[in-house]
């Protein structure tokens, strides 16, 4: 594929190694070089994308290699930490600035003040500003972290990557969790971005919006002058011509195996030949010595010949084969669920009580794809869980023995989707479940027990299976080895989501209603394509909560539910989430 070739690049790096303390080597001996501007990095989950984040801002040493950068370098992590008492001008860097200034004007001339605004005197308009820009009310700069959603949380964290205004900026899955307007916000922000700006991300509405792609395959980057869809193309194009090179390569190899064998079995009959006028006297003795001598050396030479053919036609396949990807893929083969069409699974109602219900109810029946869909802080996650709670046989809000996934961007005190207490109180909301076979999937990984194994983990789910089969399960989730044996608090971030997606989807028996909160949150596309060819397989019923349109588009949904200010109503979704154009 075509590459960049930046006069100037920003990043570096030579033959960059990095091991974890266990041992495990996650990145060995990667080079290439980031331009000047916007570039999207891509890759499977597990290929170590945001551990490079971390080498390039430092966050992290490589153990041998080096980084150069053209200048300084700030990190926008998956996994957030912010303390939610700060204050927003904490985060965005300005409030020493900030701080000194209004002292000032509040008439307080200490020297300490001056030095603190140095020449940034319209640090407040150029700070509100920016966060009116992301969509953020200017009396935000003196709000505290966890006065906000956690949409609000994120963008106030990407305001201040910009407004620091390092000359490279690293954002890692920065729309994970986001909604649908905090989304459009985010690309605004990245289709203005001044500088270098490297973005790993699986949303590929936003990776639509950059100059190049990078890739991480293997511990090989490799960088391509175009958006991601360009990038695509141009990988199945190639993919294509190699898969197409190692069949005519193997084609070659048989033919020359089959000519090998031909020459073997027409020097055996002329061997057979020689012997046989010998032995009938035919010929005199020395005239059939000098003929089998001449004969001897034609026949090895016809042999080295014919061996040396099929020897090049090997390593060219070889070759080819090489160069055809052959990624091991995570296989999500359901279980059937036994669910008859038309089977009562669960109810959804809005209730009328003064504060807007209209008292509607929604029956999921099997096999049907219903969406619940709405903005950060509606209280989405607040109505799976109630129905989780209610199929273990709780009142609605308890929790379920479930699994969850890892939620990226997720901020200390408070969860920056909607699992964190609701802005609403969502009395006019109800969730039933009619079946005690539900598989939720939380946002987060919360559901497994650190301490045990995955093997130990997936048991509890499926305790009437064997533990060959549990393996095979795990495998198929490209958990294997002696990987099922320890602890899951020692397993990478992908090996974890992947344990608590298999919990969830090959539990025993198998549930007949799947409550899914973000599924796509951090899976790698091939994953998610897997996903949805799974779902749509599913003979059960599905509640999905997403903020993908595009993954929502591909499930062939018969509901879509909006909660919005405390109601439930229908709604419609788009075909895909598309960024602004420009």
């Amino acid at each position: 594929m075509p590459t960049t070739h930046s006069p100037t690049p920003a990043v570096i790096l030579d033959r960059v190694t990095f091991t974890w303390p266990d041992g495990t080597t996650a990145l060995h001996d990667v080079s290439g070089a980031f331009g000047a501007g916007r570039t999207g990095l891509v890759g499977r989950n597990g290929t170590g994308k945001s551990t490079l984040l971390a080498l390039i801002a430092s966050a992290l040493e490589p153990a041998s290699g080096t980084i150069s950068t053209t200048g300084a370098v700030d990190l926008l992590p998956q996994r957030l930490t912010l303390t939610t008492g700060r204050r927003v001008a904490d985060v965005l860097g300005v409030a020493a600035p900030l701080d000194a200034v209004r002292a000032i004007a509040a008439g307080d001339p200490s020297p300490a003040h001056f030095d603190a605004v140095g020449d940034d005197w319209d640090v407040e308009a150029r700070a509100g500003a920016a966060l009116a820009e992301a969509g953020l009310p200017l009396d935000a700069l003196d709000r505290r972290i966890g006065q906000l959603s956690g949409g609000e949380a994120v963008l106030a964290a990407l305001v201040g990557v910009r407004l620091r205004g390092a000359p490279i900026a690293l954002l890692d899955e920065p729309t994970n969790n986001l909604d649908r307007d905090a989304r459009a916000r985010v690309y605004e922000l990245v289709r203005r971005w001044r500088g270098a700006l490297i973005v790993v991300s699986h949303d590929t509405a936003l990776l639509e919006l950059m100059d190049d792609t990078a890739e991480l395959y293997g511990s090989a980057l490799s960088i391509f002058g175009g958006p991601y869809s360009l990038w695509r193309e141009a990988l199945d194009a190639e993919q294509a011509a190699a898969r197409h090179a190692e069949a005519a390569a193997r084609q070659v190899v048989r033919r020359e195996r089959r000519d090998r064998i031909h020459q073997e079995q027409v020097l055996s009959t002329r061997a057979a030949n020689g012997r046989r006028a010998f032995v009938e006297k035919r010929v005199p003795g020395i005239v059939a010595g000098v003929r089998k001598r001449a004969a001897q050396e034609s026949a090895g030479r016809l042999r080295v010949e014919a061996a040396g053919k099929e020897s090049q036609a090997r390593t060219a396949l070889d070759a080819a084969e090489r160069r055809v990807r052959d990624d091991d893929s995570v296989r999500i083969d359901l279980p059937d669920p036994g669910v008859g069409a038309g089977r009562r699974l669960a109810t959804l109602r809005s209730v009328t009580d003064g504060a807007g219900g209209d008292g509607r109810s929604w029956v999921i029946q099997g096999p049907e794809r219903v969406a619940l869909v709405g903005p950060n802080g509606a209280g989405k996650t607040t109505v799976l869980q109630r129905l989780a709670g209610a199929a273990a046989g709780g009142e609605g809000q308890a929790r379920a023995e479930v699994s969850g996934v890892p939620q990226a961007g997720w901020i200390d005190g408070f969860e920056p989707e909607d699992s964190r207490k609701s802005r609403f109180s969502l009395r006019s909301v109800q969730a039933s479940a009619h079946t005690d076979r539900v598989g939720y999937l939380s946002q987060r990984v919360d559901g497994l027990d650190d301490v045990a194994s995955p093997l130990e983990n997936l048991r509890r789910a499926a305790p009437g299976v064997g533990d060959v089969e549990l393996r095979n399960r795990l495998a198929r989730f490209l958990l294997r080895g002696d990987t099922v044996l320890r602890p899951v608090a020692a397993l990478s971030g992908g090996e974890r989501f992947r344990l608590a997606l298999a919990c969830v989807l090959m539990a025993d028996p198998p549930p007949q209603l799947l409550v899914l909160d973000e599924p796509t949150n951090n899976l790698d596309l091939d994953t998610v394509d897997q996903l949805v060819e799974a779902l749509a397989a599913y003979r059960g019923g599905v509640l999905v909560v997403s903020h993908d349109d595009a993954f929502l588009a591909r499930l062939g949904l018969g509901l879509v539910l909006e909660l919005r200010d405390g109601r439930l109503t229908e709604a419609h979704i788009a075909a895909r989430a598309d960024p602004p154009a420009g």
